[in-house]
């Protein structure tokens, strides 16, 4: 398969500042900022562990946009709002991906499946929520580039799995998608 190429446009500059936005967006942009660290030691632990070269090609690629989602995110949130449990994120991401590349391919591509799926739907929320608002629209473009990225991983691992995950790969599936959820509800707030 050949490298895709980014399906978003490059990403919009942000001209609001962390101080002028409400406590929600605060949350909400922690809680981003925590996924994209955690999504980036997810790939850093599928390349401790993984020696499919299409697997570590894929995490490459993957690893390198989740790197520019999180440089976006810190370049607009300051660190004070970041979320203080950023090494428990670190940790938990890595082992996220480097427990299925114990396992192989299939593994790590329903992990990632599942992760994106969530990522999807928690940027979407938000994104409703801004348009629901009519509020920050630098802010929400900034939000969508990202979720249309998130949105290419899950589709391009789907691809890659090429079947239906077994019962114990779905249970994990559902483990990382709970775990997901749990993260960003602490991140939120703490």
């Amino acid at each position: 398969m050949n490298a895709p190429t980014s399906h978003a446009p490059a990403p919009p500059l942000v001209s609001t500042p962390a101080s002028a936005l409400p406590a929600w967006v605060i949350g909400e942009l922690r809680s981003d900022h925590a996924g994209e660290t955690g999504a980036v030691m997810i790939y850093r632990g599928i390349l401790a562990v993984s020696r499919d070269a299409g697997v570590r090609q894929f995490s490459e690629r993957h690893k390198a946009t989740e790197q520019g989602h999180l440089d976006l995110l810190e370049a607009l949130l300051p660190r004070a709002q970041r979320s203080r449990l950023l090494p428990i994120w670190r940790i938990a991401g890595w082992l996220t991906g480097a427990i299925p590349s114990l396992f192989g391919p299939r593994a790590v591509y329903a992990t990632i499946d599942a992760v994106e799926t969530f990522v999807d739907h928690h940027y979407q929320a938000q994104i409703d929520r801004l348009d629901a608002e009519a509020i920050h629209p630098d802010i929400r473009a900034l939000l969508e580039h990202c979720r249309v990225e998130e949105v290419h991983h899950r589709d391009e691992a789907r691809e890659l799995g090429d079947e239906p995950p077994g019962l114990l790969l779905r249970a994990w599936s559902r483990l990382v998608g709970a775990g997901s959820s749990a993260a960003v509800s602490a991140a939120r707030r703490i």
